[in-house]
Parts: structure tokens; sequence; C-alpha cells
């Protein structure tokens, strides 16, 4: 038998590298995902970021103590020690520095959401791993959510005619503005309309969000983010011929464990089933809907 694909985790501030451990290294568990395992992590942390810094000792001592992970001192050291790397880190402001301190060990890479909060940085690690022939992939788990996933592929992508994504959408300073969760309904409402977004608007209250995003061939698609009431993932995708209600509690299946087998799927073939412009795109989108909550006004991508 071929030896488990050895990974490393870079960043230990979010509980998705817990469930990555348990999916990749507990092979009692029910979600377990033979053919590789987490032998690698780099604790790392924001210091000015609170959801960041607080949860970095807890969860280094659960991989360490109950997945058997090495703690190593760099992000070098575990791509050293990997065959292919998560970059798992909360803070998407620190996603650029570690992806340039691993890129050169030439290995796949996954990058947790966001995969950056600017688009700056988002074309430089595109082109980074254009230049590098590294294999990159980023998304949010809601992207691969059973619901939306099982509805795309009866009624056709291309075939979508628009969407609208209700989620929630807390708001934290150092991921600006529709970065920290807006990410999420962003991702599937890219997922069903692709890239081409044109131009954007924000409304926005104290407890409510509302983007408009036109795309360049007419298409409409929406997003509202809730800082109260419910915390519930809802939306609707418009066809010609029918309106499909995407409603992700009730998949069959979550949308974690979705996009675990699609990263190891990524990881095991070096070739990531996510165009990486559109990955770039959706930064813009957000950045240019931070611009326009801001302002008030329309801003083009």
């Amino acid at each position: 038998m071929n030896a488990p694909l050895k990974i490393g985790l870079i960043g230990l501030d979010t509980s998705h590298v817990v469930g990555f451990a348990e999916e990749f290294n507990d092979a009692t568990s029910e979600n377990h995902l033979p053919g590789a395992q987490i032998v690698a992590g780099f604790p790392g942390g924001s210091p000015d970021m609170e959801l960041s810094i607080s949860r970095v000792e807890g969860y280094t001592k659960t991989l360490r103590d109950k997945y058997n992970v090495k703690i190593m001192d760099s992000p070098e050291a575990v791509a050293e020690r990997s065959d292919a790397i998560l970059l798992t880190t909360v803070d998407g402001r620190l996603h650029r520095e570690q992806f340039s301190q691993i890129i050169d060990a030439g290995k796949p890479v996954f990058i947790d959401k966001p995969f950056a909060v600017s688009s700056e940085d988002a074309e430089a690690m595109a082109n980074m791993a254009a230049e590098k022939d590294v294999p990159l992939m980023t998304s949010s788990s809601l992207r691969y959510s059973v619901a939306l996933t099982d509805v795309l592929e009866r009624k056709g992508r291309e075939k979508v005619t628009g969407a609208d994504f209700a989620g929630p959408m807390a708001l934290v300073p150092q991921c600006p503005g529709y970065f920290w969760y807006g990410i999420h309904t962003a991702e599937q409402l890219y997922t069903c309309l692709g890239k081409g977004c044109e131009r954007v608007i924000a409304s926005c209250s104290e407890n409510h969000d509302s983007l408009t995003g036109v795309w360049k061939d007419g298409r409409i698609g929406t997003l509202r983010g809730n800082r109260v009431g419910n915390d519930r993932f809802d939306g609707m995708v418009h066809f010609a011929d029918e309106i499909c209600h995407i409603d992700v509690s009730a998949a069959r299946k979550s949308f974690t464990q979705s996009l675990s087998e699609a990263v190891l799927a990524f990881l095991l073939e070096g070739k990531s089933p996510i165009d990486l412009e559109e990955s770039v795109e959706i930064v813009r989108f957000l950045e240019a809907a931070n611009e326009s909550r801001e302002s008030g006004k329309e801003v083009y991508l």
C-alpha cells in the first residue's frame, strides 16, 4: 500500500484544524478520510486579534496530545516535513507572508478562507504560485454545501440566471468588513455565477448588510448579512425554468466534510477544482463591497 500523504498545518488558531485532524488522523471517526495524515503543525497566532491568539494554546495542545502532530517552530519546518500543506491561519492578513515562506518547497498548498484581505495580496499569491508552478487552492467550506452542489449538478451552472444568498455576517476589525464572514456567502454566489462581476453596491445598517453585484453579462447576484436573528445560511438560485431553494442545514452531509474531501483530492492530484482567477476576483469583490460600504456608492471591480 502507498504511504499516507503527509500533511502540514500552518496556523493552529481555528477550529478547522481540529476538524482536519479528526478526518485525517482518527481512523475510528465516522468522518475519517483515508490516504493522508497530518504530521506537523506551526501554531502561529496574531497577538492583536483575540479570536486568533486566544485559541492557539488549546488547539496546539489538542493536535499534539490527541492527534500526535509534531509541533514545529516555523512554517518552513512544517513544509520540509510534509508532502502538502494546509495554510489554516485564521488571520487573512498573514497569508501572503506565510505563503512566501513555504512556496519554495514546491508542495501543494490549500489556503483556508479568507484567501486574502486585499486584492493586492491575492494577486501576489496567485502570481507567486504561477511563477513557481505550485498548486494552490482556496475555498470557503460553504462552496461545497451539498445542497448547493446538488442543484448545480442537476441543473447546470451554465444555466444560472442569478442567485441570492444570506447568512451571518459578524464584523472583525482585523479582517475588515465582509472578509470575516461575508466570504462564505460570496463563495456561494461565485459558485453559481462564476467570475465576471463588473460592479457592486452595499447598503448597511447596524444589524444588517445587503450587497448587490452586477455581472458583465447582466446577471445579478445578491448577498444579505445578518448580525441579529438567526445564523442560518440560505439561498435561492435562479434558472430560466425554476427557482431552487438552497437549505444548507438540510443537506445530507456537512459542508465541512465535503470541503475536506475536495481538499484531499487536490492535495493528492495537485490540481485545484477552483479557478484561481475566480478566487482572486472574490477578494476584489469583497474589497469593492467594503469600499461601497464606506462610501455608499457603487464601486467597479
